[in-house]
C-alpha cells in the first residue's frame, strides 16, 4: 500500500486543528467553571454571614421570649395572690367594728390597686412575648432562604467539579439551574424578598 506524503501531512495537521480547538474549547470551559465557582464562593460567605447575624437574632428572640412569659407567669400570680387578699380583707371587714372599717377599706383598696398594677403589667409582657415570637418567625422565614440557598449552590458547585473533571460542556449549562436558584434564595434572604418554597422547607426541615 502506497501512503501519500501529502495526504499524510494534510491528515495530521487536521488532526492538529482538532486538538487545538478541542483544548481552545476545555480551556474556556475550566476558566468559566473557574470564574462561577469563585463568584458562588464570593456569594455563599455573604450569605453566611448574613445568616449568622439572624441565627443570633433569633437566639435572642427566643431567650427573650422565654423570659416574658417567666414574668407574665410571676405577674400573674401576684395579681391572684392581691384578688384573694382582697376577698378575705372584704370578707372579714363585714365582721369588724365600725372603728376599724376605714382601716379595712385602705388595705382593701391598696390591694385592689396592687391587683391592676400587676394586671397591667402581665398584659404589657404578654404583648411583648408576641412580639418576640414574630420577631422569631420573621428571622427564621429568613433563615430558611438562606438555608436553601446555601444548599442549592453547594449541589452547584457539586456540580462544576464534575464538569471540570468530565470536560462536559452540556453539564455546565445543568448546573446552572441549582446555581440560578440558589442565588435567588440568596438574594431573597438579603433584600427581603417575599420569596419562600413552604413545601420544600417542611420537606427538608
Amino acid at each position: 500500500m502506497d501512503i501519500d506524503p501529502i495526504e499524510t501531512v494534510e491528515q495530521l495537521t487536521e488532526d492538529q486543528k482538532d486538538d487545538k480547538q478541542q483544548n481552545k474549547i476545555t480551556h474556556q470551559l475550566n476558566i468559566m467553571v473557574a470564574i462561577t465557582v469563585a463568584l458562588l464562593a464570593t456569594f455563599m460567605g455573604i450569605c453566611k454571614v448574613k445568616d449568622d447575624n439572624i441565627v443570633q437574632a433569633m437566639q435572642q428572640s427566643q431567650a427573650n421570649k422565654i423570659d416574658h412569659w417567666a414574668f407574665y407567669q410571676a405577674r400573674n400570680m401576684r395579681e391572684e395572690l392581691a384578688k384573694s387578699t382582697e376577698l378575705q380583707l372584704r370578707l372579714a371587714s363585714k365582721n369588724v367594728p365600725a372603728d376599724q372599717k376605714a382601716e379595712y377599706q385602705a388595705a382593701i383598696d391598696s390591694y385592689v390597686k396592687l391587683g391592676k398594677e400587676q394586671h397591667e403589667k402581665k398584659e404589657e409582657l404578654k404583648k411583648q412575648a408576641e412580639q418576640d415570637q414574630v420577631d422569631y418567625d420573621n428571622a427564621n422565614y429568613k433563615d430558611d432562604q438562606f438555608d436553601l440557598s446555601d444548599a442549592l449552590l453547594a449541589i452547584a458547585i457539586s456540580l462544576l467539579a464534575v464538569t471540570a473533571l468530565t470536560r462536559q460542556r452540556w453539564l455546565y449549562f445543568v448546573t446552572l439551574v441549582p446555581t440560578c436558584f440558589g442565588v435567588l434564595m440568596g438574594l431573597a434572604g438579603l433584600m427581603g424578598w417575599q420569596i419562600h418554597p413552604t413545601a420544600l422547607v417542611a420537606l427538608l426541615s
